[in-house]
């Protein structure tokens, strides 16, 4: 008696503080701070468990234009088990003012991704089975597209960043290596007092074939400069994450998450570290938060 069981899942890398820079995620983000930006991240997901998911991501993105526009770049690099995917993306965006406090932007995003299966890595029973010698390699193009409207009170981030579907073949049989993601997130800005901000938010993510998964987040501003707050993803994963602004100039972020009930198990917590750095760069820059909006 054979049984035929279909599995899908997320394959995007997965990021908790994409909330102080959200370009990770959107396109239209380039540029968005006014200035000139760096940020590299590391993350560590499920540490302990063999194969779990390892991501970095560096990018830079800089407002041109007296602000009208944005360019950016960014690399990543993620592996799974025998599997790691790494890109290299070009952005561009587009500002319109709707009024003196609104801003709507629209990106666009274009690049390689490479994908590689290393089947040395796995250990599979029968040794000469050709599905599991050798490595698979392909590189595709990839494109993405964003929107992002901000106001000094609210943001509203709306992008799909790859969205070819891809494909590859080996032995024969067609294998899928990436479904389109899309990604709707809001974020609020409440004043407590004229020091202390309540910064919550929520991501929303989808892609065919999977449950649909949403990221609670919030959050205290202090100074405009130090932030801490607590996240959920899907109820099923805890966690808290600290930002800070150091010399008006270099960000330094963590977050640690726990997965609680039928998951993965408590022991294997994912951590997660970024370090930023800004600049004006350009006579029509200026040092907007990266802590806010």
């Amino acid at each position: 008696m054979c049984f035929s069981f279909t599995l899908s899942a997320q394959q995007d890398p997965l990021y908790s503080q994409y909330l102080n820079n959200p370009f990770v995620l959107n396109p239209a983000y380039a540029g968005l701070t006014d200035n000139l930006n760096f940020s590299a991240s590391y993350r560590s997901q499920w540490t302990g468990i063999e194969g779990s998911p390892q991501t970095i991501n560096a990018n830079g993105h800089i407002s041109l234009h007296d602000n009208k526009m944005g360019a950016g770049l960014m690399v990543v690099s993620d592996q799974i088990g025998n599997s790691s995917i790494n890109e290299v993306f070009g952005s561009y965006s587009y500002r319109i003012n709707v009024d003196d406090d609104k801003v709507l932007s629209f990106g666009l995003q274009a690049g390689i991704a490479n994908y590689q299966i290393n089947s040395s890595k796995v250990n599979p029973f029968d040794k000469t089975d050709p599905f599991f010698m050798g490595t698979t390699s392909e590189t595709k193009p990839s494109f993405g597209f964003g929107a992002i409207l901000k106001s000094s009170n609210y943001f509203i981030s709306l992008s799909v960043p790859r969205m070819l579907r891809t494909t590859f073949e080996t032995q024969g049989l067609q294998s899928s290596l990436y479904t389109q993601h899309y990604y709707l997130m809001g974020s609020s800005l409440f004043f407590i007092s004229e020091r202390i901000r309540f910064k919550p938010s929520a991501l929303l993510k989808y892609v065919s074939g999977a449950p649909a998964s949403i990221d609670l987040n919030a959050s205290l501003i202090i100074h405009e400069n130090y932030q801490a707050g607590v996240l959920t993803r899907n109820f099923n994963t805890y966690g808290i994450f600290l930002q800070a602004l150091l010399k008006d100039s270099f960000r330094l972020g963590y977050t640690f998450e726990v997965p609680v009930g039928a998951s993965v198990g408590t022991n294997f917590t994912s951590h997660e570290i970024t370090l930023g750095f800004r600049l004006n760069a350009l006579s029509f820059h200026s040092n907007t938060s990266v802590l806010s909006f």
